[in-house]
């Protein structure tokens, strides 16, 4: 039964992706447009719709994104003295083994196995980590990049103001809350279709690296859950949706960033590709323990 029930929630979720990957092999395609559009407008409605919403509780969720943080943080700490002995650059690795698929992969895997409250909590773990890797995690990759133009991207924009309206208890009107959850049910799929594509462009020339990184990503994470585990007192669901978000993937956009940055693009797209390949184990052995928690 357990074993189904993971299977339900994790077949949607790389059966998208895949048809992404094979669409992208088939008919070769430009994404960019589409991802400027997840990003600027179904991602924010996703956010709004989820903050502003009357049955959102923020106080609920802050030990959540606080340890959601202290995860990301302690994740790079606990790579950097391994370092020497893999030979590669920390504005390379450490990102990459900060900052997860919170968005592609968390949201989704939330959502399916956990409903609309396992949503709500993976929405502040994906607000919190974002906004890090936007600053801190770009000024890794590269210290000299102007970061903070990028706290005014409509993401961001729409957390503040979702995050307002929730402190104020002010729910958006049905006129306007309608047409936002409707652009906000398109983020989710489109994500994954575009993991899919994005995969395309990653070759695995630097295999070693990238086995290193898919092993040690959901390795650094679970330690700090480990760590931080007896000191939390958070409800079932949320501890579920955390044990998820520490065994995640590397994110996609680390590959851009370096791509963006030149910070040795194809050694971080090993590091993704077989880091979201080996995801299948590690999210299906989170997930058994998740569910029992929830049962």
């Amino acid at each position: 039964m357990l074993v189904s029930r993971i299977f339900i929630v994790l077949f949607p979720i790389f059966a998208i992706v895949l048809i992404g990957y094979l669409y992208a092999r088939m008919r070769p395609l430009d994404m960019a447009a589409a991802n400027r559009m997840n990003m600027e407008i179904f991602t924010p409605a996703l956010l709004l719709n989820v903050l502003a919403d009357k049955s959102f509780d923020l106080t609920a969720y802050w030990q959540l994104a606080l340890a959601g943080l202290v995860i990301v943080l302690g994740s790079g700490l606990l790579v950097w003295p391994l370092l020497r002995f893999l030979s590669v650059s920390p504005r390379t690795f450490i990102p990459a083994m900060m900052f997860t698929n919170t968005g592609n992969i968390g949201l989704p895997v939330s959502l399916f196995a956990f409903g609309e409250a396992g949503l709500n909590a993976a929405v502040m773990l994906f607000i919190a980590t974002n906004t890090v890797h936007l600053t801190l995690g770009i000024s890794i990759v590269n210290p000299h990049a102007h970061w903070r133009s990028l706290l005014k991207t409509p993401m961001i924009i729409a957390t503040v103001l979702g995050l307002s309206l929730s402190a104020l208890q002010w729910p958006l009107p049905d006129l306007i809350a309608v047409p936002i959850d409707m652009l906000g049910k398109v983020s989710i799929p489109l994500m994954l279709f575009a993991l899919g594509v994005r995969l395309i462009d990653i070759d695995l020339s630097d295999w070693r690296i990238g086995v290193a990184g898919a092993i040690l990503c959901p390795l650094t994470g679970g330690i700090m859950l480990a760590i931080l585990w007896p000191w939390l007192s958070l409800s079932p669901l949320q501890l579920a949706v955390l044990l998820s978000f520490a065994v995640l993937p590397p994110a996609v956009m680390n590959y851009i960033f370096a791509e963006q940055y030149c910070q040795e693009p194809r050694k971080v797209a090993s590091i993704v590709l077989l880091g979201n390949v080996f995801s299948l184990l590690t999210l299906s052995l989170s997930l058994a323990w998740g569910l029992s928690l929830t049962s």
